[in-house]
């Protein structure tokens, strides 16, 4: 069940869960690295070292089983796969799950803040061009990339998801005032009479 908004979502049934518990060689490095990048790309939360979990969806099964075929065939690891329906401590696990999903939606947020501070900079300064104008549009095209990424994977229903879709929301009012400065800008420009002299 979501989580209203400032709450932890507990599940109204327990989840499904796949654990992914591994063994990779200490050297080189960079497969232990390899690892933790595509686990946190999912999403995955560690409940200990080399033992990551998530709620068994379509997409987190694909995901997991491919990374478990990788650490066996192609880094010389070790690797299992395990599901369980019926944990004790469920929604502990749930709002630990949702925890990391708040965490990442909370730096979204931070950006929206800078996103805002960005616009009012170059209101300050005059600068309404159409340079500036396509360069808060692809800023606030990647934070929006960045909420449907973390939507994806918040299938538990984290408490600060409505935070950023609001914040988002704001964020393209911003934008859309700021458009309308520059396009007044431009037609302010169009409209001056030539200088005496000029032609």
């Amino acid at each position: 069940m979501p989580g209203t908004e400032g709450e932890r979502a507990e599940p109204a049934e327990p989840v499904t869960w796949l654990m992914l518990v591994y063994r990779v060689p200490s050297e080189p490095t960079r497969l232990r690295a390899a690892v933790w990048r595509r686990l946190r790309n999912l999403g995955a939360v560690y409940l200990q070292n080399s033992a990551a979990v998530a709620p068994r969806t379509p997409q987190s099964e694909r995901m997991l089983r491919t990374l478990r075929s990788e650490i066996v065939e192609s880094m010389s690891g070790q690797a299992f796969l395990i599901t369980t329906s019926s944990v004790v401590g469920d929604n502990e696990l749930a709002a630990l799950y949702n925890a990391a999903r708040d965490d990442e939606y909370e730096e979204i947020l931070d950006k929206c803040v800078d996103f805002h501070e960005g616009v009012a900079k170059e209101v300050r300064a005059s600068h309404f061009t159409y340079g500036e104008l396509e360069e808060n549009e692809e800023d606030l095209a990647k934070l929006k990339g960045w909420y449907e990424k973390v939507k994806a994977r918040d299938v538990l229903g984290a408490g600060r998801a409505k935070d950023v879709v609001k914040a988002l929301d704001d964020c393209a009012r911003t934008l859309e005032g700021f458009a309308a400065s520059v396009y007044e800008a431009e037609d302010s420009a169009i409209s001056q009479p030539p200088r005496p002299g000029a032609g």
